[in-house]
């Protein structure tokens, strides 16, 4: 099984690029919010969906997830819930609060103990899907095309 983690980095330092998806001739699927404080999982997801014909954008944590969502709001955002500065949990509540119609996807590998579960807490809070890490590209491509179409 191929997962994120096991996959090497391809950081070229321009997660917030405007590179443009892949899908000739065709506008892209929808535009989607990638948050995540490590870089190879934040660029590595970004560049899959991408590829899957995606128009999107990634954030190193919340508060600039929430600035980039400001400027140009995303379809999906998808975020990690443990983050240092304004982590996951509170970027839900305040996408929630500021655009009621941005869908969530939240993933998280845990914590550094391995031992909280926040995914229950950010479906409370208004996500419509979770995601443990470690996730197959399969997986999460599935996980955004089931929840766009909501």
């Amino acid at each position: 099984m191929h997962t994120l983690e096991d996959t090497p980095s391809m950081t070229d330092g321009q997660e917030g690029s405007r590179e443009k998806p892949v899908r000739h001739g065709a506008a892209p699927l929808a535009r989607v919010l990638v948050i995540d404080d490590e870089e190879n999982i934040r660029t590595m997801v970004q560049q899959m969906l991408r590829r899957a014909g995606y128009d999107a954008i990634a954030a190193a944590d919340g508060s600039e997830g929430i600035r980039l969502q400001r400027e140009r709001p995303a379809d999906l955002v998808i975020t990690d819930l443990i983050m240092p500065g304004q982590e996951g949990l509170e970027t839900i509540m305040e996408i929630r609060r500021s655009f009621p119609k941005t869908k969530i996807i939240a993933i998280s590998g845990g914590g550094h103990a391995g031992v909280l579960d926040f995914l229950p807490i950010a479906t409370q809070l208004g996500a419509l899907r979770t995601l443990p890490k470690p996730f197959t590209h399969q997986q999460l491509l599935a996980l955004v095309k089931e929840v766009i179409a909501l």
